[in-house]
């Protein structure tokens, strides 16, 4: 991941970006109106009190009685207080419902991006966006622009009020406001660059992590921790740095906006002591005036933080628009119905696909499935088996040809069905941080206990629940780590058989497995036959000679297809790797499959 320097150009203004931040404001923009009423009272309470305070001194010295002066100096104080009490209420409680509106329709899309996006994204980063960018685009969106539009109205009131008192005193003023909105012009996109600077460290942090807790077992057995921290001590003095500079030019916004009301205060004081000396001004109103001067630290304050806040929001709104950009799987939602009770036959016509940078995976597979029937796909590794099961269940879409379930091409289902009739066992057989029973039931959430009871049975599972003091209720772990690798694989086929599919892929589904639990698998696996489509990436010897076809790949091509008899007697590299998997049933340790994959 590419962390911007600091020496890049200032971003010019995206509209996109604004468009978006404005998005997550709009469905609460009563709320919003009503905090904004809020605020600008508070706001036209201050701006009165410099007025009753003229009044107040005005009456110095006179027989005219101040209570009435004082009394509603103290209600405007008192009401002031309460309407930004009330008023900050509101914005915390909608700035939270807007962090929740965003994380919602980022955990959304990021769940239904599609897996070609996820060959070249760091999860980590794509957490961030949902964790750090959208609690920056919650203060944006909320109090950012609050504090923007009364900082400016709140802003020009004081002038329209300040040039009623003196206009030459007021001109004076502007000049320096002037001077001063020159500098922030400068300073406020470096201000958002910094902002996306740091939202990008905070994501590289959230990689490296990611990649380092996601496989803590191979570091710590390869005594990595030294490297994995110094990688991890980088991304965070990146984070920092970039923070640094964020920092940098948020004390400069902080410098600038207290010198412009000093500044001010001093060009104030030396030209209304002229006047006042001349006799042009009175001295309750050069106190009146320098009482605004002062008040102007309040508009000026909430002005530049909601600029800061809105040059915040629009770098994560940059990042947020980039998921919308992302493509998706738009069709997993869509209703799917009862798939059909008979198996179907499968088949693949010249079908190519090439992963980006690489040479083709498949360059034109074509064969038939029969319905109701095994079918085992061998071949060394990197033949193609892999991604011809990721093209069956839609992960990837092929760039030619086309795969057809009883002459349907696939292409013409929604991603939903497709997954709803072809259940896939992963090589690696994850398991769900949860407990067993959600694990098991993960794809078929209203099965009938009778089921579960039966694939339990099937795959052996039944002994390890009775074990178990809670049972089903029984914690995994993150990962499946408390289960061993053959008992995440069986829990994996159990899942896959609870659906009922018309097509099952099994993508190794023994490789983890000890003699007796591979020889009940296989039972199982027949037995599904009877009642759906099964294919099998197979690497035992014992796997493929069940099958009543056979295909073998090579180089992402078929090379021969048949019999177990029929290849050994036809194909020279099959006879090779029958071989080396009978002399592999020969080892002592006959559960550990070979290298044909």
């Amino acid at each position: 991941m590419t962390i911007p320097s600091d020496d890049i150009t200032p971003p010019k203004f995206d509209r996109g970006a604004l468009r978006t931040l404005l998005g997550y404001a709009r469905p609460h923009r009563t709320v919003l109106l009503v905090s904004l009423v809020l605020t600008l009272l508070a706001s036209g309470a201050g701006l009165a009190q410099p007025l009753v305070a003229e009044s107040v001194l005005g009456t110095l010295g006179t027989d005219q009685n101040l209570t009435g002066p004082l009394l509603l100096l103290s209600a405007l104080l008192l009401g002031a207080a309460l309407l930004t009490g009330i008023n900050s209420w509101l914005q915390q409680r909608t700035s939270e419902r807007v962090v929740r509106q965003v994380r919602r329709r980022l955990s959304f899309a990021l769940i239904r991006l599609r897996v070609s996006e996820f060959d070249h994204r760091s999860p980590g980063d794509l957490i961030a966006r949902v964790t750090s960018d959208s609690t920056v685009l919650q203060s944006a969106a909320t109090e950012g622009v609050i504090m923007l539009v009364n900082g400016s109205l709140t802003l020009a009131g004081s002038f329209v009020l300040m040039s009623t008192l003196h206009f030459g005193l007021f001109a004076a003023t502007a000049v320096v406001m002037i001077a001063v909105a020159v500098v922030m012009r400068v300073v406020l996109p470096r201000i958002r660059l910094a902002s996306t600077r740091a939202q990008v460290a905070v994501g590289e942090i959230g990689s490296v992590l990611e990649r380092t807790l996601g496989a803590i077992r191979t570091v710590k057995a390869n005594g990595a921790e030294a490297r994995e921290t110094e990688a991890a001590d980088t991304a965070v003095e990146n984070a920092y740095q970039a923070g640094l500079t964020g920092a940098r030019y948020g004390a400069a916004v902080s410098v600038v906006s207290g010198l412009s009301v000093q500044l001010t205060f001093l060009v104030v004081l030396g030209f209304g002591g002229f006047l006042v000396a001349s006799g042009a001004l009175s001295i309750a109103s050069l106190i009146a005036f320098l009482l605004y001067v002062f008040y102007l630290s309040s508009p000026i304050s909430s002005l530049t933080t909601g600029l800061t806040l809105l040059q915040q929001g629009l770098g994560a709104s940059v990042r947020v628009n980039e998921v919308d950009e992302m493509p998706r799987e738009e069709d997993v939602d869509l209703p799917v119905a009862a798939p059909p009770v008979a198996a179907p036959r499968i088949e693949l016509r010249e079908v190519r696909f090439t992963y980006p940078g690489r040479a083709p995976a498949l360059g034109g597979v074509s064969f038939e499935v029969p319905a109701g029937r095994q079918t085992a796909v061998v071949g060394l590794s990197g033949a193609g088996k892999s991604t011809l099961f990721a093209l069956l269940q839609r992960f990837y879409e092929p760039e030619s040809g086309t795969i057809l379930v009883d002459g349907t091409d696939i292409a013409t289902y929604s991603r939903a069905e497709v997954r709803r009739r072809i259940a896939y066992v992963e090589q690696d057989a994850p398991a769900l941080d949860g407990t067993i029973g959600d694990n098991l039931r993960y794809a078929e959430p209203a099965a009938a206990p009778d089921d579960i009871e039966q694939v339990l049975r099937t795959t052996r599972l039944d002994g390890l629940v009775g074990r178990l003091e809670l049972g089903l209720d029984t914690q995994v772990g993150p990962r499946g780590v408390t289960l061993s690798g053959g008992e995440r694989q069986r829990l994996a086929i159990a899942r896959a058989l609870l659906r009922k599919p018309t097509v099952l892929l099994l993508d190794e589904a023994t490789a983890q497995l000890d003699a007796r639990n591979e020889q009940a698998l296989r039972e199982a696996i027949d037995r599904a036959s009877e009642h759906c489509t099964v294919l099998v990436i197979a690497h035992r010897l014992s796997t493929v000679t069940e099958a009543e076809q056979i295909v073998l790949l090579e180089n992402g091509r078929v090379r021969a297809a048949g019999t177990h008899a029929t290849l050994v007697e036809t194909d020279d590299l099959y006879r090779e790797l029958a071989i080396t998997q009978l002399l592999a049933q020969e080892e002592p340790a006959g559960d550990v499959p070979a290298a044909v994959s």
